[in-house]
């Protein structure tokens, strides 16, 4: 089966007003099916637009993106976006946000309604279901926009840091709901790419870890996670987690010139 997303020497340059700013530059690089696969590098590098053009939110300068053997040229319905804000709007109760996508692709929210309560309840949130964004902790809330983004059963999980803003325990926490939501060993997993500028959590999620270097940027490295899954807490004592964590940031220190900043990092 081919690769779902293959990105094909993609790069970006922003039109600023000081001129234009080049963000990426001949990213190449594929994601299997089911497969987990992180984006690491520094602020403003472009991982973020990098997600955008997967999505179909906004044009590459040049190159290609195809998704499910299809080439992007547009948004996407068959992804499920999740951000570092939960982005819940504070006026509707927990079941009337996650029931979200399917009014806005013109469904019958009431078809969906058992999914949203099944969802709740797998995420440990069905007794919260009529509350408000501002009665839940921000753990709880990142649970629910999760809850909304697999609503409609997408094949594709683009998460842009969405547990950046998260205590050290509540983001732990995530991201083994997270691990058990998608399916460890589950043959029918969804694909996800994850943005995170947390090497540590990069390797106790991803099968593989793709590290981008400076502005403009490029791919440095891609490295494989061979940790046994189902993944534990217990993991993270071990030499192997500390050696692929020590590899990654060792890829990370490689200095490039200094470039000016750049939006959607």
């Amino acid at each position: 089966m081919p690769p779902f997303i293959v990105l094909d020497r993609i790069g970006m340059t922003y039109r600023a007003a000081s001129g234009p700013v080049e963000a990426i530059r001949e990213i190449s690089f594929s994601v299997e099916r089911g497969e987990f696969v992180a984006l690491v590098g520094p602020s403003g590098c472009g991982k973020s637009t990098l997600l955008r053009i997967v999505a179909g939110l906004r044009p590459a300068t040049y190159g290609t993106a195809t998704v499910a053997g299809e080439p992007v040229s547009g948004p996407l319905a068959l992804v499920g976006m999740v951000f570092q804000a939960p982005v819940l709007l504070r006026w509707r109760r927990l079941l009337e946000n996650v029931l979200l996508p399917a009014e806005l692709a013109g469904l019958r929210p009431a078809d969906y309604a058992a999914r949203a309560r099944d969802l709740l309840a797998l995420t440990g949130l069905a007794e919260f279901a009529d509350k408000f964004p501002r009665e839940l902790s921000g753990g709880m809330q990142q649970r629910a926009s999760l809850c909304r983004a697999l609503l409609l059963n997408p094949p594709l999980l683009l998460m842009d840091e969405p547990f950046g803003a998260l205590d050290a325990m509540t983001r732990d926490e995530m991201n083994l709901e997270l691990l058990r939501i998608w399916g460890e060993g589950n043959q029918e997993r969804k694909t996800i790419l994850f943005v995170t500028h947390s090497i540590p959590e990069a390797v106790f999620l991803a099968d593989r870890v793709v590290v981008m270097g400076p502005r403009p940027s490029t791919i440095a490295r891609v490295v494989p996670i061979p940790l046994p899954r189902p993944r534990t807490m217990e993991a993270r004592a071990s030499a192997a987690f500390g050696r692929l964590s020590l590899e990654i940031y060792e890829t990370l220190q490689v200095k490039a010139p200094a470039a000016p900043a750049v939006p959607g990092g």
